[in-house]
């Protein structure tokens, strides 16, 4: 059976299951949970997989639910799906709005919601493994489906791969991966290498010396060196980073004093810092530290600086061949609206579940947005200040034909090469 034939015999069966897809993302959009706290979500999925059949683990990395389903001999695909929410009060006005509360990992609870889509990525995989676990005679080879936890801190895929995961499911010939995005709903993006970003986010805290505010020259003012700071870090891209190389550093935090006429003893920054390559990140992160330590010694601090590194998220680098073997089938079934992708600026964790098995992957955008309204914006020149983006608080994807195109993605990329004359090979 061709690639075009298997497609044709999976996504058969959409129209009769879209409603179950789209009651599931509903519930989904209302019931967020955090990351690592998405032990509903993870259930549901769960339940789900063993309803059609796959063998589900559960569990992995605190909430990592796999699902295996074979049939007979050939390549071995894994997808997968992110479950986590964002602490962001929702304002979509949706009738199946969230108005649930979680507590982060400092321990305050806020409002949460699906603010990145990952309700969609959710409903999309549960979809395509129902119709290929009923599509029997459609495919040869192993599917592995994976529901991740925890994208958004950038240690789910990490906690996945610690508790086991290369030992608790077969070893892929390819990992699948796709995000919705603000683009119009239908689309389909494909891109070989770069695509996402690498981000480190720091943590800055400069020591002053406290006093009066009606006497500095008896303090250091950490508020002033902090000022300095954030100005000069300014000048890591705009003046030394090359036009052509992509780089962002922003000051997402500045906590500093408590009333205005008291020079404190600290203030406190935190970093966020995007890069595509690891020549590019290490000479950045150097040029931080650089100006953070100068600036401290030029307002003559106490003591030095603490630079604390919280975390990070790895490049995300599609393989050129699997990318290509992606495009191809996407060209061939969504036609038109099959295209490249830009380069985002955003980053992803998924990247350490094909390094840990040694395979290679590809990552793909699908979009999300009102057709009509996107056109409407882009006409007018106002796509930035129209069209909410991933983390919005209004950020809400139209079911269709969002989840439509994100259940036929997956369904065509996986079957490029799962389909009977598909190959064993990885591209």
């Amino acid at each position: 059976m061709t690639a075009e034939a298997s497609v044709d015999a999976v996504l058969s069966g959409l129209d009769g299951i879209r409603p179950d897809i789209e009651d599931l993302y509903r519930d989904l959009h209302a019931h967020p949970e955090l990351g690592l706290a998405e032990h509903r979500t993870a259930a549901k999925a769960a339940e789900a997989l063993r309803g059609f059949g796959y063998e589900v683990t559960t569990g992995i990395g605190g909430t990592g639910v796999t699902g295996v389903l074979r049939r007979g001999s050939g390549p071995t695909v894994m997808l997968r799906a992110d479950m986590d929410a964002l602490p962001v009060r929702e304002a979509t006005g949706l009738p199946y709005a969230s108005t649930a509360t979680g507590t982060g990992a400092d321990g305050v609870q806020r409002p949460v919601m699906h603010a990145c889509g990952h309700d969609v990525h959710v409903a999309c995989m549960v979809g395509f493994a129902r119709l290929m676990a009923a599509a029997t005679d459609a495919w040869r080879g192993t599917l592995v489906v994976l529901f991740q936890p925890s994208e958004e801190p950038g240690d789910g895929a990490r906690a996945m791969v610690e508790d086991g995961l290369t030992d608790k499911v077969p070893r892929p010939d390819v990992v699948l991966a796709q995000h919705v995005l603000p683009y119009p709903a239908g689309y389909v993006g494909t891109r070989a290498g770069s695509v996402l970003s690498a981000a480190d986010n720091l943590r800055v805290t400069l020591r002053g010396r406290g006093g009066h505010g009606s006497a500095p020259q008896a303090a250091v003012d950490p508020v002033v060196m902090a000022a300095m700071c954030v100005l000069r870090l300014q000048t890591v891209v705009s003046r030394e980073t090359a036009a052509t190389t992509p780089a962002v550093v922003t000051v997402g935090s500045v906590q500093a004093g408590t009333g205005p006429n008291i020079i404190p003893d600290e203030a406190v920054l935190q970093l966020n810092v995007r890069t595509y390559d690891q020549e590019t990140r290490g000479r950045v992160l150097a040029a931080i530290e650089r100006i953070v330590r100068a600036e401290a010694q030029a307002s003559g601090a106490p003591a030095e600086p603490e630079i604390e590194h919280l975390n990070a998220f790895p490049p995300t680098v599609n393989d050129a061949d699997v990318t290509a073997r992606v495009a191809d089938a996407f060209a061939a079934h969504f036609g038109d609206a099959a295209h490249t992708l830009p380069l985002q600026t955003a980053s992803e964790d998924m990247s350490e579940l094909p390094n840990a098995f040694g395979v290679p992957y590809t990552y793909w955008g699908i979009g999300g947005t009102d057709p009509e309204r996107f056109a409407e914006a882009e006409r007018k020149g106002t796509v930035g200040q129209d069209i909410p983006t991933n983390h919005s608080s209004s950020f809400a994807p139209v079911l269709q034909p969002t989840l439509d195109t994100g259940v036929r993605a997956l369904a065509v990329a996986a079957l490029a090469w799962l389909s009977t004359d598909s190959g064993a090979g990885p591209a």
